[in-house]
C-alpha cells in the first residue's frame, strides 16, 4: 500500500530558503530590517531552532483559536516566531505586528516556492 507525505526540503535547502526569505522580506517590507548577510544567516538558524522547539508547543496551546479562525491564526504564530528571532538576533529587527504578519506571509510563499521547485517526495511502499 502506498502512502504519500508532504514534499519536504533538505534541511540545508530549507535553511538557505529561509535566508533568502529573510533577505527578500528586508527588501519588500518597510518594517523589517536586516543589517547584512551575517545577521540573516544567524536569524535563519535561530528561526529554525525556535520553530523546532517553541512553535509546536504554541500550536498545541493555541489549537482552539486556530480552529476557530480556520487556520489563519497560524500567520500570527509564525509572526510571533519571527518576532522572537528578531529579539534574539542583533542586526535583525521587526517594527510592528503587522510587519511581522506580512513577513510571515513572505517567508511562507518563498518556502512554498522552494519546496515546489526543490522538494523531495518521500513515499512509503508496503
Amino acid at each position: 500500500m502506498m502512502t504519500s507525505r508532504r514534499p519536504r526540503l533538505h534541511p540545508l535547502l530549507s535553511w538557505m530558503s529561509t535566508v533568502l526569505a529573510l533577505l527578500a522580506g528586508d527588501r519588500l517590507l518597510d518594517g523589517v530590517f536586516l543589517s547584512g548577510l551575517v545577521p540573516a544567516l544567524v536569524a535563519a538558524t535561530v528561526l529554525g531552532l525556535v520553530n523546532i522547539f517553541i512553535r509546536p508547543i504554541l500550536f498545541v496551546l493555541t489549537f482552539p483559536i486556530n480552529l476557530l479562525t480556520l487556520g489563519l491564526f497560524t500567520f500570527v504564530l509564525n509572526a510571533m516566531m519571527l518576532g522572537l528571532a528578531s529579539w534574539l538576533v542583533p542586526g535583525f529587527r521587526i517594527e510592528s505586528m503587522l510587519s511581522a504578519i506580512g513577513f510571515a506571509i513572505v517567508v511562507a510563499v518563498i518556502h512554498a516556492l522552494a519546496t515546489a521547485m526543490l522538494g523531495e517526495r518521500y513515499r512509503d511502499y508496503e
